[in-house]
Protein backbone atom coordinates (compact mmCIF):
# COMPACT_ATOMS: atom_id res chain seq x y z
CA UNK A 1 0.00 0.00 0.00
CA UNK A 2 1.32 3.63 -1.37
CA UNK A 3 -0.41 6.84 0.04
CA UNK A 4 1.37 9.85 -1.27
CA UNK A 5 -0.80 13.25 0.61
CA UNK A 6 0.69 16.94 0.07
CA UNK A 7 2.64 16.38 3.42
CA UNK A 8 3.15 13.29 3.93
CA UNK A 9 4.19 9.67 2.06
CA UNK A 10 2.75 5.59 3.41
CA UNK A 11 4.62 2.96 2.25
CA UNK A 12 3.31 -0.24 3.63
CA UNK A 13 5.57 -3.16 2.41
CA UNK A 14 6.05 -6.77 4.53
CA UNK A 15 4.41 -5.81 7.98
CA UNK A 16 6.15 -2.40 8.23
CA UNK A 17 4.83 1.23 7.41
CA UNK A 18 7.38 3.83 6.69
CA UNK A 19 5.53 7.05 7.08
CA UNK A 20 7.98 10.29 5.37
CA UNK A 21 7.33 13.87 6.52
CA UNK A 22 7.85 16.38 3.32
CA UNK A 23 7.49 19.99 3.29
CA UNK A 24 9.97 20.87 0.59
CA UNK A 25 11.70 24.27 1.37
CA UNK A 26 11.05 24.24 4.75
CA UNK A 27 13.19 21.66 6.41
CA UNK A 28 9.95 19.41 6.49
CA UNK A 29 7.95 21.55 8.81
CA UNK A 30 4.89 20.64 10.66
CA UNK A 31 2.43 23.13 9.58
CA UNK A 32 -1.59 22.62 9.40
CA UNK A 33 -1.65 20.00 6.47
CA UNK A 34 0.72 18.28 7.83
CA UNK A 35 -1.06 17.91 11.43
CA UNK A 36 -4.42 17.17 9.53
CA UNK A 37 -2.08 14.07 7.40
CA UNK A 38 -0.60 12.79 10.45
CA UNK A 39 -3.68 12.24 12.13
CA UNK A 40 -5.36 10.40 9.13
CA UNK A 41 -2.63 8.19 8.61
CA UNK A 42 -1.89 6.97 12.10
CA UNK A 43 -5.02 6.44 12.71
CA UNK A 44 -5.03 3.99 9.94
CA UNK A 45 -2.03 2.43 10.58
CA UNK A 46 -3.44 1.87 14.38
CA UNK A 47 -6.14 0.16 12.52
CA UNK A 48 -4.16 -2.28 9.94
CA UNK A 49 -3.40 -5.11 11.62
CA UNK A 50 -1.10 -6.47 8.92
CA UNK A 51 1.11 -3.09 9.86
CA UNK A 52 3.24 -4.82 12.56
CA UNK A 53 5.55 -1.94 12.93
CA UNK A 54 6.18 1.58 11.72
CA UNK A 55 9.27 3.85 10.65
CA UNK A 56 8.56 7.76 10.77
CA UNK A 57 11.07 10.07 8.97
CA UNK A 58 11.90 13.00 6.68
CA UNK A 59 12.81 13.78 3.02
CA UNK A 60 15.76 15.67 1.54
CA UNK A 61 18.20 15.46 4.81
CA UNK A 62 16.40 16.69 7.41
CA UNK A 63 13.74 14.99 9.91
CA UNK A 64 11.77 17.82 10.80
CA UNK A 65 12.50 21.83 11.68
CA UNK A 66 9.80 22.31 14.11
CA UNK A 67 6.39 24.06 13.48
CA UNK A 68 6.01 26.14 10.60
CA UNK A 69 6.86 29.53 12.27
CA UNK A 70 5.20 31.73 9.31
CA UNK A 71 1.60 29.93 9.98
CA UNK A 72 1.77 30.48 13.75
CA UNK A 73 3.08 34.31 13.04
CA UNK A 74 -0.53 34.37 11.17
CA UNK A 75 -2.69 32.56 12.68
CA UNK A 76 -3.88 35.42 15.03
CA UNK A 77 -5.37 33.08 17.26
CA UNK A 78 -5.96 34.16 21.12
CA UNK A 79 -5.77 31.97 24.39
CA UNK A 80 -8.42 29.78 23.95
CA UNK A 81 -7.88 29.23 20.47
CA UNK A 82 -4.47 28.09 21.00
CA UNK A 83 -5.36 26.02 23.28
CA UNK A 84 -7.84 24.41 21.02
CA UNK A 85 -5.40 23.87 18.34
CA UNK A 86 -2.87 21.99 20.28
CA UNK A 87 -5.92 19.85 22.05
CA UNK A 88 -6.36 18.82 18.57
CA UNK A 89 -3.20 18.31 17.83
CA UNK A 90 -2.43 16.08 21.36
CA UNK A 91 -5.09 13.80 19.68
CA UNK A 92 -2.87 12.20 16.63
CA UNK A 93 0.20 13.14 19.34
CA UNK A 94 -0.95 10.82 22.52
CA UNK A 95 -1.96 8.22 19.49
CA UNK A 96 1.19 8.11 18.30
CA UNK A 97 3.01 7.72 21.84
CA UNK A 98 0.30 4.40 22.40
CA UNK A 99 0.19 2.89 19.02
CA UNK A 100 0.03 -0.43 19.50
CA UNK A 101 3.21 -1.12 17.12
CA UNK A 102 6.51 -0.31 17.41
CA UNK A 103 7.99 3.05 16.21
CA UNK A 104 11.09 3.90 15.01
CA UNK A 105 12.50 7.62 14.23
CA UNK A 106 15.40 7.39 11.42
CA UNK A 107 16.54 11.25 12.20
CA UNK A 108 18.86 12.54 9.70
CA UNK A 109 19.29 16.33 10.01
CA UNK A 110 17.61 18.83 11.91
CA UNK A 111 14.91 17.56 14.56
CA UNK A 112 14.13 21.07 16.05
CA UNK A 113 11.02 21.72 18.36
CA UNK A 114 8.00 19.62 17.63
CA UNK A 115 10.45 17.93 14.86
CA UNK A 116 12.15 16.83 18.13
CA UNK A 117 9.07 15.40 20.07
CA UNK A 118 8.08 13.60 17.05
CA UNK A 119 11.46 11.75 17.52
CA UNK A 120 10.85 11.24 21.09
CA UNK A 121 7.33 9.93 20.71
CA UNK A 122 8.78 6.69 19.01
CA UNK A 123 9.97 3.82 20.95
CA UNK A 124 13.45 4.03 19.21
CA UNK A 125 15.25 6.62 17.67
CA UNK A 126 17.75 6.09 14.78
CA UNK A 127 20.05 8.92 13.80
CA UNK A 128 23.15 9.73 11.30
CA UNK A 129 25.85 11.49 12.67
CA UNK A 130 25.27 14.70 10.89
CA UNK A 131 21.67 14.65 13.41
CA UNK A 132 21.05 17.58 15.51
CA UNK A 133 18.48 17.82 18.17
CA UNK A 134 17.27 21.05 20.16
CA UNK A 135 14.30 21.78 21.65
CA UNK A 136 14.24 25.25 20.12
CA UNK A 137 10.78 26.60 21.89
CA UNK A 138 11.98 28.66 24.87
CA UNK A 139 14.12 30.73 21.34
CA UNK A 140 10.62 31.76 20.24
CA UNK A 141 9.32 31.90 23.46
CA UNK A 142 6.83 28.95 23.62
CA UNK A 143 6.50 25.93 25.74
CA UNK A 144 7.65 22.76 24.85
CA UNK A 145 4.64 20.74 22.88
CA UNK A 146 3.59 17.68 21.17
CA UNK A 147 4.48 15.35 24.35
CA UNK A 148 7.73 16.37 24.97
CA UNK A 149 6.96 17.23 28.48
CA UNK A 150 5.83 13.52 29.23
CA UNK A 151 8.52 12.01 26.72
CA UNK A 152 11.49 14.02 26.94
CA UNK A 153 12.18 13.55 31.37
CA UNK A 154 11.38 9.71 30.82
CA UNK A 155 14.34 9.77 28.30
CA UNK A 156 17.00 11.89 30.15
CA UNK A 157 15.96 12.68 33.66
CA UNK A 158 14.28 15.81 34.96
CA UNK A 159 17.47 17.12 35.28
CA UNK A 160 18.58 17.00 32.15
CA UNK A 161 14.98 17.95 30.72
CA UNK A 162 15.38 20.86 32.62
CA UNK A 163 18.15 21.79 30.86
CA UNK A 164 17.67 21.26 27.38
CA UNK A 165 14.28 23.17 27.57
CA UNK A 166 15.39 25.86 29.08
CA UNK A 167 18.89 26.57 27.06
CA UNK A 168 17.10 25.57 23.93
CA UNK A 169 20.81 24.17 22.55
CA UNK A 170 21.81 22.26 20.20
CA UNK A 171 22.61 18.53 21.02
CA UNK A 172 25.00 16.67 18.76
CA UNK A 173 24.29 12.98 17.47
CA UNK A 174 27.13 11.97 19.48
CA UNK A 175 25.66 13.77 23.05
CA UNK A 176 22.30 12.36 21.74
CA UNK A 177 23.81 8.90 21.92
CA UNK A 178 25.32 9.35 25.19
CA UNK A 179 22.63 10.51 26.79
CA UNK A 180 20.44 8.13 25.19
CA UNK A 181 18.05 10.61 23.04
CA UNK A 182 19.61 8.40 20.40
CA UNK A 183 19.88 4.06 20.82
CA UNK A 184 22.32 3.90 17.38
CA UNK A 185 24.11 6.08 14.91
CA UNK A 186 24.42 5.14 11.33
CA UNK A 187 25.83 6.39 7.97
CA UNK A 188 22.74 8.49 6.28
CA UNK A 189 22.90 5.39 3.07
CA UNK A 190 22.35 2.88 5.84
CA UNK A 191 19.72 4.11 8.09
CA UNK A 192 16.37 3.56 6.44
CA UNK A 193 17.76 -0.26 5.91
CA UNK A 194 18.33 -0.11 9.88
CA UNK A 195 15.26 0.90 10.64
CA UNK A 196 13.79 -1.65 8.23
CA UNK A 197 15.78 -4.21 9.91
CA UNK A 198 14.05 -3.54 13.17
CA UNK A 199 10.91 -3.00 11.82
CA UNK A 200 11.28 -6.10 10.30
CA UNK A 201 11.67 -8.05 13.48
CA UNK A 202 8.49 -7.37 15.32
CA UNK A 203 6.82 -8.94 12.19
CA UNK A 204 7.39 -12.05 14.16
CA UNK A 205 6.69 -11.08 18.25
CA UNK A 206 3.99 -10.95 19.59
CA UNK A 207 1.60 -8.12 19.20
CA UNK A 208 -1.00 -8.32 22.14
CA UNK A 209 2.90 -8.54 24.16
CA UNK A 210 4.34 -5.57 21.98
CA UNK A 211 1.28 -3.20 22.74
CA UNK A 212 1.01 -4.60 26.46
CA UNK A 213 4.96 -3.59 26.97
CA UNK A 214 4.24 -0.37 25.63
CA UNK A 215 1.33 0.98 27.34
CA UNK A 216 2.32 -0.61 30.73
CA UNK A 217 5.59 1.40 30.08
CA UNK A 218 3.80 4.55 29.16
CA UNK A 219 1.18 3.98 32.57
CA UNK A 220 1.93 6.85 35.38
CA UNK A 221 4.86 5.34 37.51
CA UNK A 222 2.48 4.39 40.59
CA UNK A 223 3.76 1.24 41.86
CA UNK A 224 0.93 -0.88 43.03
CA UNK A 225 -0.80 0.30 39.65
CA UNK A 226 2.06 -0.74 37.72
CA UNK A 227 1.93 -4.38 39.25
CA UNK A 228 -1.72 -4.86 38.93
CA UNK A 229 -1.04 -3.44 35.00
CA UNK A 230 1.73 -6.17 34.89
CA UNK A 231 -0.44 -8.92 35.99
CA UNK A 232 -3.21 -8.50 34.25
CA UNK A 233 -0.99 -8.06 30.84
CA UNK A 234 0.88 -11.30 31.61
CA UNK A 235 -2.05 -12.68 31.60
CA UNK A 236 -3.03 -12.18 28.31
CA UNK A 237 0.04 -12.73 26.88
CA UNK A 238 0.18 -16.26 28.43
CA UNK A 239 -3.28 -17.39 26.05
CA UNK A 240 -1.65 -15.47 22.70
CA UNK A 241 -0.60 -18.51 20.26
CA UNK A 242 2.62 -16.61 20.07
CA UNK A 243 3.88 -17.36 23.70
CA UNK A 244 2.51 -20.97 22.62
CA UNK A 245 4.67 -20.83 19.71
CA UNK A 246 8.10 -19.44 21.12
CA UNK A 247 7.29 -21.90 24.42
CA UNK A 248 7.18 -24.73 22.29
CA UNK A 249 10.43 -23.54 20.14
CA UNK A 250 12.15 -23.27 23.32
CA UNK A 251 11.28 -26.80 24.51
CA UNK A 252 12.45 -28.20 21.12
CA UNK A 253 15.78 -26.03 20.90
CA UNK A 254 14.72 -23.82 18.68
CA UNK A 255 14.70 -20.68 17.55
CA UNK A 256 12.50 -18.20 18.94
CA UNK A 257 9.90 -16.65 16.32
CA UNK A 258 10.88 -12.99 17.44
CA UNK A 259 14.63 -12.56 17.52
CA UNK A 260 16.35 -8.63 17.81
CA UNK A 261 19.02 -7.85 14.85
CA UNK A 262 22.25 -7.39 17.09
CA UNK A 263 24.09 -3.83 15.83
CA UNK A 264 27.51 -4.09 16.18
CA UNK A 265 28.45 -1.04 18.78
CA UNK A 266 30.49 1.69 16.91
CA UNK A 267 34.50 1.01 17.09
CA UNK A 268 36.91 3.03 19.30
CA UNK A 269 37.05 5.89 16.75
CA UNK A 270 33.99 6.49 16.76
CA UNK A 271 32.54 5.54 13.34
CA UNK A 272 28.68 4.63 12.46
CA UNK A 273 28.13 1.12 11.17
Amino acid sequence: MNIALERLRLAVDDGVACLTMSNPGKRNALDATMRDEFRELIARIQADADVRAMILTGADGHFCAGGDLGGIATANADPSGWRRRLQGLHGWVQDLIMLDKPVIAAVDGNAAGAGFSLALAADFILATPRAKFCMSFMKVGLVPDCGALYTLPRIVGMQRARELMLSARDVDAAEALRLGLAMELHAPEQLLARARELARSFVQASPAAVSMIKRALAAPPDLSALLDLEASSQAVATSTPEHREAVRNFLNKQAPPFRWPVHAPPTSTGEPT
